[in-house]
């Protein structure tokens, strides 16, 4: 299988495109030979996509895959997908390539909507689709065969997040083990997350007798993830809009509370678990929330429900997919 990917860790961005990663190594834990295909539009830029069309037909003449798995929507899937003499393609839908962008200023509003019309475009054309959360269907747009459709959330790897000792957890950070912890978790400055909200709400939570401290993930290194995770109190997400927050699942697999707004996958997720709850996205309800973690004063206990998580759940259903297209392929 040939893995296509704009966004995958490199020396100069280690944390970028992890879940990618993650995934593939699950895929080749299965026995699948995978080779990446990297297009690195942060170095780069968006001209790759159009200069790719060679180095594409000579890694797969080189490989010759048997699938051509297109991990995320836009362009590069458009232009992929397009592409005449290509094993069967899937392409991957995650969110924002199905959404669009609509907060981060006009010149980024318009590109964004270029690329949620050639995601929708490189779904016809696709042999298989992969949405990661049921809400995603509605935006794939209309006239798709719903046998080429999977739902396969990104699973994540239970050996690195589990529950760890919060008090060791904290040691190593440097946090103290008296404060009330929220993590927060977003690409600094993206609108999308609404970080001057969860930030007012943590200011409004500071008006009870605890000292509250507000952790900013983003840039920490994946490795250090599961520590934070293990030292928070709560995570706190109050996004516009998601597909399948990963970081939801790793914080369920390490045990830490959630407050979140009803949005993407997450209420699913969190539905029945004890200690997690949805807010509606006002500065009260979210420090009511909070508040409520802050009492209860424990940790999640989520049971069974972590394997359907796992990277090798996720793994196992691809794989069937895979064959599912080989063979119809072959009868073609």
């Amino acid at each position: 299988m040939l893995a296509v990917t704009n966004i995958y860790p490199t020396p100069g961005h280690p944390a970028g495109g992890v879940f990618i990663q993650e995934q593939v190594d699950a895929l080749r834990r299965r026995g699948l030979e995978v080779k990446v295909f990297l297009l690195d539009r942060r170095r780069e830029g968006p001209w790759v996509y159009y200069r790719m069309t060679e180095n594409l037909h000579g890694v797969v003449d080189e490989f010759a895959p048997n699938i051509v798995h297109v991990m995320y929507g836009g362009v590069m899937a458009r232009q992929v997908a397009a592409r005449p003499g290509l094993p069967p393609v899937v392409v991957t839908f995650h969110g924002s390539d199905l959404l669009g962008e609509n907060l981060s200023g006009w010149k980024r509003k318009l590109i964004s909507r270029y690329g949620v019309h050639c995601s929708r475009r490189a779904a016809r054309l696709a042999s298989g689709i992969v949405v990661v959360a049921r809400h995603l269907l509605r935006s794939l747009g209309g006239g798709i065969a719903p046998e080429k459709i999977r739902l396969i959330p990104c699973g994540i790897d239970l050996a690195r997040f589990k529950p760890l000792d919060q008090a060791e957890c904290r040691a190593q950070l440097g946090w103290d083990m008296n404060d009330f912890h929220v993590i927060f978790a977003s690409s600094a400055g993206d609108p999308v997350k609404r970080p001057a909200l969860a930030r007012a709400a943590v200011t409004a939570l500071r008006r009870s007798p605890a000292k509250v401290r507000f952790h900013l993930l983003s840039g920490v290194p994946n490795t250090q993830v599961p520590l934070w995770l293990n030292a928070g109190n709560v995570l706190l997400l109050c996004s516009r809009h998601e597909g399948s927050p990963t970081i939801i699942k790793e914080a369920l697999a390490c045990g830490l509370p959630i407050v979140s707004v009803p949005v993407g996958d997450v209420p699913e997720r969190i539905a029945g678990v004890e200690g997690c709850h949805l807010a509606e996205p006002t500065v009260a309800d979210l420090a009511q929330k909070m508040e409520r973690v802050r009492l209860a004063s424990s940790r999640l206990h989520c049971g069974d429900r972590l394997q359907s998580l796992s990277g090798e759940a996720a793994a196992a259903e691809l794989e069937d997919f895979y064959l599912d297209l080989r063979t119809a392929n072959r009868s073609n």
